[in-house]
């Protein structure tokens, strides 16, 4: 299944980068692989700034080269030089091998861009392993990023939320919690309580998060995820804000990154982040 999901995402990851003028280069960051993905025009407001993108997948998906055309999308979109961190995933790799390469890049990127600006995030399990990251980091008493994206993210591994049973069958994309996505989440979990806040860090401490972006759409199966995450960071002091985009599965502004309301979006995200970075000398 691997194989067969990730195979065309390889294939077609070259096509991607070049149609959004995106430079890829394989490089290890303190032990761990990673992409890095640099724009043909960087933003002079991102000249010292960096996007560290964690990729979705279920956590089982987006080995190697499937994994980075979020990134590419981003990257692009936002004129923004990006890392993309190749974490380890079951079944070889169940948790917590994806949280550690995480801090470990991470860590490696702080050596790197001691003085860069530094907006974390990716999309659905990329979203949920963000924010598990942040709560290691805080944990680890780390430098925190500036600014924190989350594109649906997976932030409950439990079928628990609204849209998981309203959505069911309507999400165009994940379809449904049942099968794969609750097989996956026990896959990585390998025996650990689904609530633990490393796996679903929703039931974290998320007081002292970065500012946060979140994205997700009417038809999105993780529709309540996004919405319980960003009520938490407010009622804990975080500035977050909510983009809800009308009739959009989960991701689809991934997937369709040249929509009106995916391209209205990413401007929002890029005055966000903007706003937020420390401004360049």
């Amino acid at each position: 299944m691997q194989k067969a999901y990730d195979s065309p995402n390889v294939q077609g990851m070259p096509t991607l980068a070049q149609s959004m003028n995106v430079f890829i280069e394989k490089k290890v960051l303190n032990g761990v692989t990673v992409y890095y993905g640099k724009p043909s025009n960087v933003s002079k407001d991102f000249i010292n700034s960096i996007f560290f993108h964690i990729h979705s997948g279920a956590y089982v998906f987006g080995k190697g080269e499937a994994g980075i055309s979020e990134g590419i999308v981003l990257a692009a979109s936002l004129n923004i030089a990006m890392v993309s961190v190749d974490y380890k995933m079951p079944p070889d790799h169940p948790y917590p091998a994806a949280l550690e390469d995480v801090i470990s890049a991470y860590n490696g990127l702080l050596e790197l861009y001691p003085n860069h600006n530094i907006l974390i995030g990716g999309s659905s399990t990329g979203g949920g392993l963000t924010m598990a990251a942040l709560l290691k980091m805080k944990e680890l008493k780390l430098k925190l990023p500036d600014v924190v994206y989350l594109g649906t993210p997976w932030s409950d591994l439990t079928k628990t939320g609204d849209s998981y049973y309203i959505n069911d069958g309507i999400d165009r994309l994940l379809v449904s919690y049942d099968g794969l996505l609750e097989e996956a989440a026990k896959l990585y979990a390998n025996g650990i309580n689904l609530k633990d806040p490393f796996l679903s860090p929703i039931y974290g401490d998320l007081s002292g998060f970065p500012p946060t972006f979140l994205i997700t759409g009417t038809r999105d199966l993780f529709l309540s995820n996004t919405v319980r995450t960003h009520r938490k960071l407010r009622d804990v002091g975080v500035e977050a804000d909510l983009v809800v985009i009308e009739g959009m599965s989960h991701a689809d502004h991934l997937f369709l990154p040249f929509a009106p309301e995916s391209i209205s979006v990413f401007k929002d995200l890029t005055n966000f982040v903007k706003n937020h970075f420390k401004k360049e000398e």
